[in-house]
């Protein structure tokens, strides 16, 4: 019997593991842009590629519909179920809070009772197509990190499609066709995700997954799938996200495929529920959508942990000497070698690909000096070949500055000067960084 109740126990407890295992965050952490690091007698920033965490990007949205008359309501109208034409007691009133439907409703908190969910005019123009575009607009470049999950109070639409703009929606292409029959609505043939592998992970497909037309316990949402594509390339857990990174840091299509501007929701016929419409009861034939899902960050290129919201636009808070929206240029006066966006790799903290100065850039942003061409003047140490500790009295980046005042100037100069000759390399190297500098600033 204590054997019976120890296998039981395992069984359940290795059931509850599976039932509760998610996958790792799919994008990892890069959460932390600098830190400082103790060289000897001193502090100095240590930089890493970061970005922002992963949120509900729902919150920082616009939405439009197109026609933009098509939230029920105006007039006030009265709705039958899908399943049972005899039902027809839901009403929709737009002067009435309780009875009204408007698009904000799609991105409300979930749970409440009675369900809050928007609706659109009942398919009252048959044979007029019944078609709806829901827009949902950033004004920033965001990154998707998980899937998008439409939660529909209606039957879900036997066509859809899902369209992305990388561009502020001056242009669009699809993301995924949704439709009962692929062929006959796109003439595609019906593809899952799981039939892609990592070459074709890219391809746009049509599915029936997600278009039968009644209401279900389980069958309301529609999806697309982002982390079953990450899993083509980092395995079925998400497990082996070097992989993931490297792909991402080398192939710019990737990248953009999970990168947006602005989503379209594109509602092309409602459900039916069979082959023919009822066109003695077309009340029952509508869109209505509880809930949109969006999770994502905005896009910082890898030069910022940190994005904000403010005055109704999101941009980053740009590390790294970066600026712009997107931190996607450098800095006035650290434009010393060209901007580059941050790498994933290596793992786990990537490489940050910092903006410089241009006067680093001359004498190496790497080496500042040496104890051979790039040596400190006037009596300086170098640290690690990353700064000149100077003595009393003189300053700038090799120490060739004389802080001194009146006749003692001289004095210090010239006695240091005959304990520390400057090398005729040196000079040279000098004269010339600082002549570049000049005709620059010109």
């Amino acid at each position: 019997m204590y054997l019976l109740q120890v296998f039981v126990l395992q069984a359940l407890w290795v059931s509850w593991c599976h039932a509760t295992q998610h996958y790792p965050a799919s994008w990892g952490h890069y959460d932390v842009c600098k830190s400082q690091v103790y060289a000897e007698d001193r502090l100095a920033w240590h930089y890493m590629a970061c970005q922002p965490e992963a949120t509900d990007m729902t919150k920082y949205l616009t939405v439009s519909l197109d026609p933009p008359n098509i939230t029920c309501g105006d007039p006030p109208e009265m709705y039958c179920a899908l399943e049972n034409p005899y039902m027809c007691n839901n009403e929709c009133d737009a002067d009435t809070e309780e009875l009204a439907h408007p698009p904000e409703l799609m991105f409300d908190s979930e749970g409440r009772n009675p369900t809050t969910f928007w609706q659109s005019t009942s398919w009252k123009k048959y044979p007029k197509p019944l078609q709806v575009n829901i827009t949902l607009s950033w004004n920033k470049t965001i990154e998707l990190t998980d899937d998008i999950v439409l939660t529909f109070e209606s039957g879900r639409p036997e066509q859809l499609v899902l369209e992305k703009s990388l561009d502020y929606g001056r242009t669009w292409q699809p993301y995924q066709f949704y439709a009962s029959d692929c062929l006959d609505a796109f003439t595609m043939e019906p593809k899952a995700v799981h039939q892609l592998t990592p070459s074709t992970m890219l391809e746009i497909i049509c599915t029936e997954a997600y278009s039968t037309g009644y209401v279900w316990k389980y069958d309301k949402t529609v999806r697309f799938e982002i982390k079953d594509r990450f899993a083509l390339l980092a395995g079925p857990r998400l497990h082996n996200m070097a992989s993931l990174y490297g792909q991402l840091d080398t192939t710019k299509n990737l990248r953009d495929f999970f990168t947006l501007t602005d989503l379209r929701i594109r509602l092309l016929r409602p459900a039916t529920g069979a082959t023919m419409v009822d066109e003695n009861n077309l009340s029952r034939y509508f869109y209505a959508i509880s809930d949109i899902k969006v999770q994502g960050r905005c896009k910082c290129n890898l030069h910022a942990n940190s994005c904000v919201f403010d005055k109704g636009k999101l941009g980053c808070e740009c590390e790294h000497n970066t600026t712009g929206p997107d931190c996607a240029r450098c800095k006035r006066h650290y434009q010393g070698r060209a901007w580059s966006m941050g790498s994933y790799l290596p793992i786990p903290k990537g490489t940050a690909n910092i903006c410089k100065t241009f006067r680093n850039h001359l004498i190496n942003a790497s080496r500042v000096c040496d104890n051979v061409l790039l040596r400190c003047q006037n009596g300086g140490v170098c640290h690690h070949h990353q700064r000149c500790q100077c003595l009393a009295g003189f300053g700038g980046v090799l120490c060739e500055t004389a802080q001194c005042q009146g006749d003692s100037c001289e004095d210090l100069q010239s006695s240091q000067l005959s304990l520390h000759p400057l090398p005729v390399a040196q000079t040279l190297l000098f004269l010339l960084g600082t002549m570049s500098i000049k005709v620059c600033q010109r």
